[in-house]
């Protein structure tokens, strides 16, 4: 493990924050001025939300504060330096505008605080709080690394007056680095484009445990002159690599005071000779490496009212009311799974998954590739001509699907018929969201997916509630299936898992609040690192969710977030009872604008029978065998945005310090039975937003 002493680590934290502060005086471009919209609606504010990545987010963004900025007697024209900028997702009709708090490092870190993660950025995570599975039809059944991925329903389509592009970088202790770019433009009034880029690389503090992930978009919206006709483009990119070594073989060897450097520590696979540092060096030798790409276009031609407005003698802007809507989808997607080990171990091999290879470092290489196309055609219709949030619409779309196996090709189809009815009245006050979807024919026939939610306004001070309920029939995920490259157990047929979850939330201003009930019957799960099974009863999961900011002086501020999860003893679901995250903040805006945030932040879960970890079929397992009791996590940090340019100052781990054997962070928790997480991480970052 990467450990500073005192003076060492004194240098660097002083280097680092005069290198930030140097950067943010040197920025020379004007301030930029974001016009600022409502996130749930146009009309009402509310304070509290939840963030794309499911958690309860109740940050609020940093007022605006008027300012004067003079050069000798050149006034300015703030005007000239302003952008009105948002963005839609390709199947809402919501306006969102960008986030410009610091507060909250889950905004601007690859990783959510309510994900434990197998000890580096970039390794497979699996979520703290319960989600049910909501996929429908034909499904791989590899998520471990999901949230690192892009995928069609995450793009975001923009709409901006300027040019407008984001540079984000994070480096941290390891050689860990993290890399964004988002360019987004509109070079006419009808047509926008842009494009996004990620990078995650990280070589880890153990042996065999580098990551190296990377994914693009490219995306475009246009809509006709007369507003009639609409088509939208997407292509995005993932490629996952990420290297496993099973864990480490005895936890006794992080007490030993001659392995404080992590990476002497024994672990169950990989080669201590092939060990290399070099965060550019990309090739996985055991691990995995998945790869992914999905090409979408949507087109849409409407029928209505047409109208016209004279803006002068030359121009004339056209308007046009929607009654009913033609729209087809074609999506087309490659998935590649794969597994390799260079220096395989036969016994390990034998052991783990009943693998016999012939040598005792023999090869071991294991691939599978989906394609998949869609084609969907959709027809919609609009009651009220004047209000496009309330349509109805019903479509089919059919699915051709192939798998090129090593064990052989396999083909399947699907006819599925879905529906929708959404109503967001002109007032703002409801929101009503009926959905469905049915598997008429083919491979996953039966398979249905049923969501509702009615949401209502109150005023600003009780803010929105919310009743929701999802009912989901699914085919088990295809790696439970024996005709799988990556099964390794005996053969047998699973019934189709099913799942109803229902709740009730409420976001307002004081705190926010849901509770989640999700019933669940035939789960399909892995036991062991091999062999799967199905817990046929029904069970239970009951999920509390609360969140509040709690305001203790004018600028001391305490976010909390906490959660309560309860299930049947017996169910293969492996979840903690009690999670929280508090940070204590030190929050203002100071010299007219700089927006600071600093303070100390704690991340706890209460022990529980943590899911262990199948390297060779990315799997999290359901195990008995095992406890994870883990210390809270804490951190220092220091957040803070001038004009256009964030900052970022972290001290990470901060509950890994240890003063026994000679001082050193080497009390590291556990994500899982075997793989223990990160020590002592000083992090640093910055974003810039540009105007052209």
């Amino acid at each position: 493990m990467f450990v500073l002493s005192f003076a060492n680590r004194q240098k660097h934290v002083l280097l680092l924050f005069l290198f930030q502060l140097l950067v943010g005086i040197g920025i020379a471009q004007p301030p930029t001025k974001v016009k600022t919209q409502l996130n749930l609606d146009e009309s009402q504010p509310v304070q509290n939300n939840i963030n794309n990545n499911g958690n309860i987010n109740n940050n609020q963004n940093n007022s605006n504060i008027p300012r004067k900025d003079s050069l000798g007697f050149e006034h300015r024209d703030n005007a000239k330096d302003s952008i009105n900028i948002y963005y839609r997702f390709a199947d809402s009709t919501r306006k969102i505008t960008l986030d410009s708090s610091v507060n909250d490092f889950d905004s601007y870190f690859s990783i959510p605080s309510s994900f434990a993660y197998l000890g580096n950025n970039g390794a497979a995570a699996v979520s703290l709080l319960y989600r049910p599975n909501l996929i429908t039809g034909f499904d791989p059944g590899f998520h471990a690394y999901d949230i690192y991925r892009l995928t069609p329903d995450k793009i975001k389509y923009y709409k901006t007056n300027k040019p407008f592009t984001m540079l984000a970088y994070q480096l941290a202790s390891g050689k860990e680095q993290l890399l964004r770019a988002t360019h987004t433009q509109n070079p006419r009034p009808n047509l926008n484009f842009g494009f996004d880029f990620n990078l995650i690389t990280a070589p880890g503090f153990f042996v065999t445990q580098n990551t190296n992930h990377s994914n693009v978009d490219i995306f475009a919206a246009y809509e006709g002159n007369r507003k009639r006709y609409r088509a939208q483009f997407a292509f995005l990119h993932n490629s996952i690599r990420a290297s496993e070594n099973g864990g480490i073989q005895n936890d006794s060897d992080l007490k030993d005071p001659n392995r404080k450097d992590r990476f002497s520590v024994p672990v169950n696979l990989g080669n201590n000779a092939a060990f290399r540092t070099n965060p550019f060096i990309t090739s996985i030798l055991t691990g995995n490496s998945y790869t992914d790409q999905t090409f979408l276009i949507r087109q849409s031609y409407d029928f209505g009212k047409k109208d016209s407005v004279a803006i002068n003698d030359s121009t004339t802007e056209y308007l046009f009311y929607p009654k009913f809507r033609w729209q087809h989808t074609f999506t087309y997607s490659t998935h590649q799974y794969g597994f390799q080990d260079v220096f395989a171990d036969s016994a390990t091999y034998s052991n783990w998954y009943g693998l016999p290879l012939t040598g005792n470092n023999d090869t071991l290489s294991i691939q599978q590739r989906w394609t998949k196309l869609n084609n969907d055609l959709s027809l919609i219709q609009f009651p009220d001509t004047r209000n496009t949030a309330q349509y109805l619409s019903a479509g089919i779309t059919t699915q051709q699907i192939a798998g090129e196996l090593q064990s052989g090709n396999l083909r399947f189809y699907n006819i599925l018929a879905h529906g929708a009815y959404c109503n967001r009245t002109r007032n703002k006050l409801w929101d009503i969201n009926l959905s469905g979807e049915f598997y008429l024919n083919g491979n996953n026939a039966g398979d249905y997916l049923i969501q509702a939610s009615l949401s209502r306004w109150v005023n600003k001070k009780w803010g929105l509630f919310k009743v929701h309920l999802e009912n989901v029939n699914r085919t088990p995920s295809f790696v439970f299936d024996s005709r799988s490259d990556f099964y390794f157990g005996n053969a047998r047929k699973f019934d189709k898992e099913n799942c109803i979850s229902f709740g009730a939330s409420t976001v307002n201003k004081l705190f926010t609040l849901s509770v989640t009930n999700s019933l669940v019957a035939n789960q399909v799960y892995f036991h062991n690192l091999k062999d799967a099974d199905q817990y046929a009863p029904l069970f239970n999961v009951l999920q509390v969710q609360f969140s509040k900011k709690i305001q203790l002086s004018k600028y001391w501020k305490w976010y909390v977030d906490a959660s309560f999860q309860q299930t049947d003893g017996a169910a293969p679901v492996r979840v903690p009872l009690i999670f929280t995250r508090n940070r204590i903040a030190y929050e203002g805006v100071f010299f007219k604008n700089l927006h600071l945030s600093t303070g100390l932040e704690v991340r706890y879960y209460s022990p529980y029978k943590a899911y262990g970890y199948s390297p060779l079929n990315g799997q999290w397992v359901s195990q008995d065998a095992a406890i994870v009791r883990n210390i809270p996590d804490m951190s220092a940090y220091m957040h803070f945005r001038i004009r256009g340019f964030k900052g970022f100052l972290r001290a990470e781990n901060l509950n890994t310090m240890s003063f026994s054997d000679g001082f050193g962070f080497t009390n590291n928790n556990f994500a899982a039975p075997s793989y223990p997480t990160q020590g002592f991480i000083f992090r640093f970052g910055v974003q810039w937003w540009y105007v052209n």
